[in-house]
C-alpha cells in the first residue's frame, strides 16, 4: 500500500472488520482514561499552563479536520455545491463538538466551555459504547486514524476542561449554554432540510442508527425518550455542582 493510498483510505476489498470492544478499542480508551488522569493532576497549575494544555488539544484536533478535507477534495469528493459543503462543514454532531472545542479554546468563554464539555462528553460516550467507525476495519487507514484521533481528543479536552477548572455549572448563567443547544439544533436542522448534506446529524429523525440500537420501534416514543434523556443529561451537570458546592459550603 502506497502513502497515497493510506492518506486517502482506499480500502482493500472484504478488509471491513467489525471491531467493537476489541484489543484497539479497548486499549484505546484505557489510554484516553490514563491521560486524563494524568492532565488531571495540572489542575494547581497556572492559567497559563491550563489553558496551554487545552489549546494543543484543539490544534491537533484542527490538524485533523483540515487534512481530512484536503483528502477529501484531492479524492474529488467535492465536485458540486452540496458536494463540497458536506466536505467543508461539520455534519454529525460529534465533528460539530470538535469544532465547538476548537473555538472555545480560543475565545475563552465560561459557557462555551460549559456548552463543549457536555455536548463533546456526550457524543464521545456513545461513540466509544458503541463505535460505528474508526474500529470498523482490520486496516487503519487515514480515516480510521481521524475518528479514533479526534474522538479520543475530544473526549480528553472535555473532561480536562471541567478538572482543569475551566467550566462552572451555575443554573442562574444556564440559558447561555441553552442558546448554544438551541443553536446546534438549528444547525442541524439546516444541515437536513436546507443544505441536504447529512440525513440526521443529532440522532432525532425518524430513520435513525440510534433508534435502531435503542430498538424503539415507535418514532413518537422515541423522540419523548430522546428528549427526556437529554435534559436528564445536561440538567446533571448543573445538580451535580449545585450539591458540590452545598457540601463545600457546609
Amino acid at each position: 500500500m502506497t502513502f497515497r493510498d493510506w492518506i486517502l483510505s482506499n480500502y482493500p476489498e472484504g478488509s471491513g472488520i467489525k471491531g467493537t470492544w476489541g484489543t484497539l478499542h479497548i486499549i484505546t480508551l484505557l489510554l484516553v482514561v490514563g491521560v486524563i488522569i494524568g492532565i488531571a493532576f495540572l489542575r494547581r497549575k497556572s492559567e497559563r499552563v491550563r489553558r496551554g494544555v487545552i489549546i494543543t488539544i484543539a490544534a491537533l484536533i484542527f490538524c485533523f479536520e483540515i487534512t481530512r478535507r484536503i483528502t477529501w477534495f484531492i479524492n474529488g469528493s467535492a465536485y458540486d455545491f452540496t458536494s463540497t459543503m458536506r466536505t467543508l462543514l461539520p455534519r454529525p454532531w460529534c465533528a460539530i463538538s470538535c469544532w465547538f472545542f476548537i473555538v472555545s479554546a480560543f475565545v475563552n468563554k465560561k459557557f462555551l466551555y460549559n456548552f463543549t464539555a457536555m455536548s463533546g462528553f456526550l457524543c464521545t460516550l456513545i461513540f466509544f459504547a458503541y463505535p460505528t467507525v474508526g474500529f470498523n476495519n482490520k486496516y487503519i487507514l487515514f480515516e480510521n486514524l481521524y475518528s479514533i484521533s479526534t474522538h479520543a481528543l475530544l473526549m480528553i479536552g472535555c473532561i480536562s476542561l471541567i478538572t482543569l477548572r475551566f467550566t462552572c455549572f451555575e443554573k442562574n448563567t444556564a440559558w447561555k449554554e441553552g442558546i448554544c443547544l438551541a443553536a446546534t439544533f438549528v444547525y442541524a436542522f439546516v444541515e437536513i432540510f436546507l443544505l441536504k448534506i447529512e440525513g440526521d446529524p443529532l440522532y432525532f429523525m425518524p430513520i435513525s442508527e440510534a433508534r435502531e440500537v435503542l430498538g424503539i420501534t415507535s418514532y413518537p416514543v422515541y423522540l419523548l425518550v430522546y428528549l427526556i434523556f437529554l435534559c436528564i443529561y445536561f440538567g446533571a451537570f448543573y445538580t451535580v455542582q449545585y450539591l458540590v458546592k452545598k457540601k463545600k459550603n457546609k
